[in-house]
């Protein structure tokens, strides 16, 4: 076997086992097992004298706020009052105890494709399985014990039958009945945003300082953790313009706390950040007032499973008389890239940054807008990624050109190659120079035909980011039974292409293997059909190589996301036509099915020998 069938069949199998090692290594979605549900929490800034535990934020504040006060633990909510959540995109309620945002329900989401699905929980109270919510409190610091200032089980007043609405604030009132009058007002937009405005008065006849602080903690992981290595799950947040994102299990490995034992990561923010929980399709978010310093912390307490996040501002001092107020916004929601760049445009620095764009950001930002773009112009999300890929063909045609141009020259060159080896012989240093002579006088390129390989690859891994993390391809229909291009061809030979009422097999599943999609097998037609705008290879064993490339990248690409399976079925339409028009243009006409007879021939006479 001669170099260049070395070569070839190494390069063939470094690609199969790049491809087998994405279903081997690449861990799928599992079933996390439901976390023993912890019921007590401290509030940032508190230490709880009953459970010991404490988180280190007060201790950070500017000014002295205490971090060895005590507080209560958070309790379960089941018969506290509550006030009610209705906006044209969110539905859920506040309880009264501890004024906590822990109710949220995302109404223009469902679980499923199903008409009776039930619609996607975001926030749920502490006691119920994933418990999921936002805190506001102050932090007790010179003059005041914990049960001065509101906690997280105290228990505020608000006007009977108030209703939060985009229309209609409400406000919670707390009285500590020592001189410090306490009113917290929540109001939302229409989308996902959140405002809540702290506010204290001290009518006592002494000074006092606290700080107030807004925490987001979830009881154990989420029940949803996609748990894939493309996407960013965990904590995620900006500080003064620089992004960090850490994922769960990284919380665990947090230096300790020595006053509690819990984990936690402290960072001085100047000037502008926000800190918060992000998901596949969902984000709870805390951004202080653009402007204002805060601590951000990541906490993880491993006694109660207990992520949590925290904002905490700089500690004020009132003397007797004085208010004080702070601003926080609480963004929960879905990631929906319109709703987060009008945000971002409205103040929040780097608010975009928190969908996961990934290291390629800079092909995925511009490549979502265009598909965004395009999907609201044309109405279908498939047809947007035909479109989307039309375009990028546009834009790579010059390099493309060249490259096929160049490949063309090639085979115009072919008969002086062969008659250049049979004067070398077997020198193949001879072989060599004459040839890098005849591509320097003919001026060809021979490394151009890896050109469009080049722009494909980042370009490919870039769609497939962007179609596998961002929310505007869930559930997103093309036509028939692919109404979820972020899902895998939902057709098989298994249910005969979707004519039997019942489901392919899952991605999961070693069936999905075999029983590939119509999809799937359009792909692997494209890159047969393109494979013959050449003759094949005179040597058997690179002709067998090429011969079971297309059938094999057709059944390992079957499991990919169907928009993405879409976008290179067009991508290799596309090609096809270029080739073969840049072809005929430089005087070599592709006999495209005179090279598919040539293949059943050959086939034919290996099986006979």
């Amino acid at each position: 076997m001669d170099d260049q069938n070395k070569n070839l069949l190494l390069a063939t199998a470094l690609s199969a086992v790049v491809l087998l090692g994405w279903y081997a290594f690449v861990p799928q979605p599992e079933p996390v097992p439901e976390p023993t549900v912890a019921v007590s929490e401290t509030a940032p800034g508190a230490s709880n004298e009953t459970s010991s535990a404490t988180a280190p934020s007060a201790g950070l504040a500017t000014g002295g706020a205490s971090a060895d006060a005590t507080s209560s633990p958070v309790d379960p909510v089941e018969d506290a009052p509550r006030l009610s959540i209705d906006t044209p995109r969110i539905a859920g309620s506040i309880s009264l105890k501890g004024g906590r945002i822990d109710d949220l329900q995302l109404k223009d989401y469902r679980e499923t494709l199903d008409d009776d699905s039930p619609i996607v929980t975001l926030l749920s109270p502490a006691g119920q399985p994933n418990a999921y919510y936002a805190l506001f409190g102050w932090a007790p610091g010179t003059g005041l014990g914990i049960d001065d200032v509101p906690g997280a089980n105290t228990l505020w007043e608000a006007e009977e039958g108030a209703l939060l609405s985009p229309d209609s604030p409400v406000t919670l009132t707390w009285d500590n009945g020592s001189g410090l009058t306490f009113t917290r007002e929540i109001a939302v937009d229409a989308d996902y945003m959140f405002s809540i405005t702290q506010a204290v008065s001290n009518t006592s006849d002494s000074a006092v300082s606290l700080a107030p602080y807004g925490t987001l903690a979830r009881h154990g992981l989420p029940a949803e953790l996609a748990n894939f290595f493309i996407l960013h799950e965990g904590v995620v947040g900006m500080a003064d313009g620089e992004l960090s994102e850490i994922d769960y299990d990284d919380m665990t490995d947090f230096d300790p706390d020595p006053r509690d034992g819990s984990r936690a990561q402290v960072t001085a923010v100047a000037d502008n950040g926000w800190i918060g929980f992000t998901g596949h399709y969902w984000m709870s978010t805390l951004i202080p007032a653009p402007g204002e310093s805060f601590r951000a912390i990541a906490k993880y307490d491993e006694r109660r499973d207990i992520y949590q996040t925290d904002v905490v501002l700089p500690t004020m001092t009132l003397a007797a008389g004085e208010s004080a107020r702070a601003e926080t916004q609480l963004f929960s929601g879905a990631k929906e890239w319109a709703a987060i760049r009008d945000y971002e445009r409205g103040g929040i620095e780097g608010f975009l940054d928190s969908i996961d764009w990934g290291w390629f950001f800079f092909f995925t930002k511009p490549i979502f807008a265009v598909l965004h773009w395009l999907h609201g112009a044309i109405g279908n999300m498939g047809v947007a990624i035909i479109a989307l890929t039309f375009l990028l063909k546009i834009l790579v045609f010059p390099l493309a050109y060249k490259s096929y141009a160049s490949m063309a020259r090639m085979k115009e060159l072919q008969p002086e190659m062969e008659k250049l080896r049979e004067r070398a012989g077997d020198d193949r240093q001879k072989v060599q120079k004459e040839m890098m002579e005849l591509y320097k006088r003919e001026k060809v390129n021979p490394a151009a035909g890896c050109l469009p390989i080049l722009i494909q690859i980042p370009i490919f891994f870039s769609l497939y980011k962007v179609i596998f993390v961002t929310l505007e391809l869930r559930h997103s229909a093309f036509f028939g039974p692919f109404r979820d291009l972020s899902a895998p061809d939902p057709t098989s030979l298994f249910n005969l292409f979707g004519l039997l009422p019942w489901a392919a097999p899952t991605a999961d599943s070693l069936l999905a293997l075999v029983f590939i999609g119509i999809l799937p097998i359009l792909l692997g037609i494209s890159m047969w059909l393109q494979q013959k705008l050449n003759p094949a290879p005179t040597d058997e064993t690179q002709a067998m190589i090429f011969a079971w490339m297309p059938w094999v990248f057709m059944f390992m690409l079957g499991g990919f996301a169907s928009g993405l399976v879409v976008y290179w079925i067009t991508n290799n339409v596309i090609t096809f036509s270029q080739q073969y028009l840049i072809m005929r243009s430089h005087g070599y006409s592709p006999d495209v099915f005179g090279n598919i007879k040539k293949s059943f021939k050959r086939k034919e006479k290996t099986e006979e020998k």
